[in-house]
């Protein structure tokens, strides 16, 4: 949504998208600094905080030493004492180093403390297949579905990146924020003026009629390429993505597998453990009595990942294994 009553717009990249959203919370509020590696005077890996060391200098852009519990844990601290600090990580997959800063301690510190405390943090996590090797090409967004105190954000499009990100620096809960590296360089329309996303609603990317694809991060880019081939067949799906796992917009979710009757759910990570596994079983367990065919999961294989581009191909889902899995049910 956007707070403007006539609304503009202009296509910028994702990476773009994230950029322009820290630079509007950096200059709104006093409170706001980004702190990790290499953000300040490279501009970050993905260049997503480029420029911002030049405009706001060394002590609300900060280069952090490479270690990531330092990174997170000192962000943790800086959040009790008021501020609002949005911590990178270099990549998702270095989540491991800082587990127990995240897990432990971002995630459990209100309610260990009795609510006396506030953490208004954000952790942004690039994630993802990218050819980058195992330490790298990781989605672990499931992992944390069991760190109740943390949200978990994951945005799809420059648009809902930009709105997304900027309603978690202004949210008093820790935040963590999932960024697929593929989707860096893509582009779309931005609303202009102040955008923000709510936290915790779901989004219908592509109304219709036939099956629900439930999908998030770059699989609703596949799921809306799969509808377009699936339209010459004269099967129309819903693509919803919630744009997040917690909160999980389940109204959404369920009100279109009323209208379909019919399930897949799409992520990047592998079946077993994945994400899709919850969410299967919610509907199962809110919505059986809609449902006119079996729940697929469209997921990577249960495989370790390889680094070479071209095996991975062989591994992670695309929007041919989205046709064939709505194929397999309608």
């Amino acid at each position: 949504m956007s707070t403007n009553a006539e609304v503009s717009s202009s296509t910028r990249t994702f990476s773009q998208a994230i950029s322009d959203a820290l630079d509007e919370e950096l200059e709104r509020d006093e409170s706001v600094f980004v702190w990790g590696e290499d953000v300040g005077v490279y501009g970050g890996i993905y260049g997503a905080t480029r420029g911002l060391f030049e405009k706001y200098g060394p002590e609300r852009v900060v280069d952090t030493p490479i270690s990531e519990t330092l990174i997170v844990g000192a962000g943790l601290g800086a959040a009790l004492t008021g501020l609002r600090p949005v911590v990178e990580l270099q990549s998702g997959g270095y989540f491991g180093i800082a587990m127990n800063e995240l897990y432990n301690n971002v995630a459990r510190w209100r309610y260990m403390h009795g609510g006396k405390f506030k953490v208004p943090m954000v952790v942004r996590l690039p994630e993802g297949a990218k050819g980058a090797g195992q330490e790298h090409d990781v989605s672990p967004e499931a992992l944390f579905l069991s760190a109740f105190g943390a949200e978990v954000v994951i945005p799809s499009t420059p648009a809902d990146a930009k709105g997304l990100l900027k309603s978690a620096i202004r949210d008093d809960r820790p935040i963590l924020f999932f960024e697929h590296a593929a989707l860096y360089a893509t582009r779309g329309e931005i609303p202009s003026g102040d955008h923000l996303v709510p936290i915790g609603v779901a989004d219908v990317k592509r109304t219709g009629s036939d099956v629900t694809v439930i999908a998030w991060s770059r699989m609703v880019i596949e799921a809306l390429q799969a509808a377009e081939e699936l339209v010459g067949e004269g099967i129309e799906i819903e693509v919803v993505d919630p744009r997040g796992l917690r909160p999980l917009d389940t109204d959404t979710i369920l009100e279109s597998v009323a209208k379909t009757g019919r399930v897949v759910i799409a992520h990047e990570a592998q079946k077993t453990g994945g994400a899709g596994g919850e969410v299967a079983a919610i509907i199962a367990e809110e919505a059986l009595d809609c449902l006119e065919a079996p729940i697929i999961r469209v997921a990577s294989k249960d495989v370790t990942l390889p680094q070479s581009r071209y095996l991975q191909k062989f591994v992670i889902p695309d929007a041919s294994d989205v046709v064939n899995a709505v194929r397999s049910i309608t």
